[in-house]
């Protein structure tokens, strides 16, 4: 019996080896992702910079190519699309970042405030609805929420405290991450003939993949941050118009939460309505009006905006972005949720390339 059952074990291997890497291309195939994976997995922290770099020369490589089909030099287009990323930056960093850090310190400091006010209004519940409410229970859950409260403030000094480790990794950042894209945009022909080297002759199916993830990622990520900038501009003028505290806080907020789909607009909700309600209540016709303005806008962005912008880009299902989301930003943080649907278009083309994929029974 010993005897018959090894070749049976080792033909099936064989043939589910075969399967699954039919031949050399998707046996270099798999081995490059496989590659890719663990040394970023691994290798993510240290090499972070350089990643970023790249998947920014990667987003700008689109203008510069546009240009390219206007007649002019490469160089040229190089510089001219690296002038305007280096005037976003020192926007975001001059302009932007100040405003936001005063402000969330402005809200920071205000918690007690708003803690307070709260908190008068929730003991207000038991006379208010003495059959449904307990008077003692209240008190328990304002406990429970000021310790909550504690930590959190003991949260935020420690990250206060570890501040200067952080100001010196951004200067890092600083130099580093638009020197890199600059050479990477500069010398792409040279990037890519040296990586070249380590690819196999024959990689027709990574070319087939990589072409339908360039356009896709490429669709996807440049449409998710125009989709976040007009976002944020259309809440920071509805949130000013109104007179709402902490309009610019709240504005990038809105513009970051279109990176987690289904979840992060239902997040950013509560911070403007506390906001709002904390600063007009709900007797007035403020926390009304921008209450309607608000659904609004998020009603343009689902309806008008998310088709116009993503019409050519992946279509995967709810359930597959979820899990993408949770996978990836469990892995690298930030970046693999905002990474999370363009990794999954990267395994969904992995799938629908792969030799015989679509040869096997159901």
């Amino acid at each position: 019996m010993t005897n018959h059952s090894q070749p049976i074990n080792r033909g099936t291997l064989a043939t589910l080896f075969k399967r699954f890497l039919p031949n050399e291309q998707a046996f270099s195939l798999a081995l490059f992702l496989v590659a890719c994976f663990l040394l970023i997995y691994s290798l993510g922290g240290l090499l972070m910079p350089v990643f970023v770099s790249v998947v920014l020369a990667y987003l700008l490589e689109g203008l510069v190519v546009n240009l390219e089909r206007l007649h002019i030099p490469r160089t040229l287009a190089v510089l001219m699309v690296f002038a305007v990323f280096l005037a976003s930056l020192s926007f975001v960093l001059l302009y932007l970042l100040p405003i936001i850090y005063e402000q969330s310190i402005e809200l920071v400091l205000n918690v007690p405030n708003i803690f307070n006010r709260a908190q008068k209004s929730i003991l207000r519940l038991p006379q208010l609805y003495p059959k449904l409410i307990n008077e003692q229970k209240i008190y328990q859950l304002m406990t429970a929420a000021q310790l909550e409260l504690l930590t959190y403030g003991q949260r935020f000094l420690s990250v206060s405290a570890a501040s200067v480790v952080g100001l010196a990794s951004a200067l890092i950042y600083l130099f580093l991450v638009p020197m890199m894209v600059f050479f990477f945009l500069k010398d792409k022909r040279v990037f890519l003939a040296w990586g070249m080297r380590f690819m196999p002759k024959e990689r027709n199916l990574t070319v087939r993949v990589w072409e339908e993830v360039d356009i896709q990622i490429g669709n996807y990520v440049r449409g998710k941050i125009s989709e976040m900038l007009i976002l944020w501009l259309a809440s920071l003028v509805t949130f000013a118009a109104f007179g709402l505290n902490y309009a610019m806080l709240l504005s990038v907020l809105m513009g970051f939460s279109v990176i987690i789909p289904y979840i992060g607009s239902t997040l950013v909700t509560f911070p403007v309505l506390i906001v709002a309600y904390l600063q007009w209540g709900f007797d007035g016709d403020d926390f009304t009006y921008l209450l309607v303005a608000y659904l609004v806008v998020q009603a343009l962005d689902a309806v008008f905006l998310i088709p116009f912008l993503f019409s050519e880009a992946v279509n995967l299902h709810p359930v597959a972005i979820i899990i993408a989301i949770l996978f990836f930003g469990g892995l690298w943080g930030f970046w693999g949720v905002f990474f999370a649907i363009p990794l999954a278009t990267v395994v969904k083309a992995v799938l629908t390339a792969w030799p015989e994929m679509d040869k096997r029974p159901a």
